[in-house]
């Protein structure tokens, strides 16, 4: 019996400084998030990182908290919801961080019957801080407590026809009737070094404006080049002139070293002091509305962008759980259980 299971990144199980401290701990330690050696990795987060940033964050998580929980983890159960409504395969929910865990949520679909899942991990770009510490999460799980189960995964959907459809359609009913003079695409940053790390062939990358442009093979695991053709294809489908949109990269942790630039604070600053008055931002590294969007990009940068002399910045939600979205996952979901059973 198959069955799914949709992956995210996670959330602290409440706004408070002890969940939040306990979240960022089990985020930041993973050695593809932060991946310096254990005892630098150590140092950072526990003698640096968590004496300041859980308060922090958990006043940002506190201005965006609904009453039903985190909005991630509440768009995600709706999402599944919707989902499970248009497929007959078992679907159930895990995060890489926090509750409910991966483990938890294969667990679930073992006790209902499955012995094939399919894990959808919901990140559109492939990033070794994100797709690949859940497959080596999985695999680990695996080997420890699942050896007789069979996983299968989504390769990342950046360039998938449908989805840039989706996110197109939903750029077009967020801005419809609003003028606007530039569309800013905000991917979550990562260090570069990252990117080097995920070059399989060792030589391509040079994080210019030209290697991404350039075909290899290097772009099946490169962040960057899957972030710079997200703004591309969806550029293309909505028939967007030249400079009158660009790509940047927010969430930096500067004690991590160089990050992907151009960086989205500075950039919607510069925006605003150029004169631009409306200024429209879309997430496509998130699927789902979460505290990067809601609070970093809605609020901190919405502030900024006015205080620097913008008028109105404009934030395209997520695609959260669109049914145009949903349509998309039920199909892809079909699609591999029925070409399972073809085989």
């Amino acid at each position: 019996m198959k069955g799914v299971l949709l992956v995210n990144l996670g959330s602290p199980d409440s706004p408070t400084h002890k969940d939040v401290k306990t979240y960022l701990d089990q985020f930041l330690m993973d050695e593809k998030v932060i991946d310096f050696p254990k005892w630098i990795r150590t140092f950072l987060v526990k003698r640096i990182i968590l004496k300041t940033r859980p308060q922090k964050s958990a006043e940002a998580y506190k201005k965006i908290w609904w009453k039903e929980g985190s909005p991630l983890i509440v768009i995600s159960k709706r999402l599944i919801r919707k989902i499970q409504k248009r497929i007959s395969t078992p679907i159930s929910l895990g995060m890489r961080y926090g509750n409910p865990s991966i483990k938890s949520g294969i667990e679930n679909l073992v006790n209902n019957g499955v012995n094939e899942i399919l894990f959808v991990p919901l990140y559109p770009q492939y990033a070794m801080a994100s797709t690949e510490t859940i497959l080596d999460l999985c695999e680990t799980l695996k080997n420890k407590y699942f050896s007789d189960i069979e996983f299968n995964y989504l390769p990342a959907f950046y360039n998938k026809p449908e989805y840039i459809k989706v996110l197109g359609n939903s750029i077009l009913e967020s801005l419809k009737g609003k003028k606007w003079e530039h569309i800013l695409f905000s991917y979550h940053g990562i260090p570069e070094r990252h990117i080097r790390k995920s070059d399989i062939t060792k030589s391509h990358c040079k994080i210019d404006s030209k290697c991404c442009l350039n075909h290899s093979d290097a772009h099946e695991f490169c962040y960057r080049h899957q972030c710079v053709m997200t703004t591309k294809k969806v550029a293309e489908y909505l028939r967007l002139k030249e400079g009158t949109f660009s790509t940047s990269f927010q969430s930096r942790v500067s004690i991590l070293g160089s990050w992907l630039r151009p960086y989205t604070d500075r950039a919607v600053s510069d925006f605003a002091k150029k004169g631009i008055k409306k200024l429209a931002i879309v997430t496509p590294a998130f699927v789902s509305d979460c505290l990067e969007t809601l609070e970093e990009i809605a609020i901190e940068a919405a502030n900024d962008f006015k205080d620097k002399g913008g008028s109105k910045l404009h934030v395209v939600p997520c695609i959260n759980y669109r049914d145009d979205w949903v349509q998309v996952l039920s199909r892809w979901i079909d699609d591999w259980a029925l070409s399972k059973v073809n085989n």
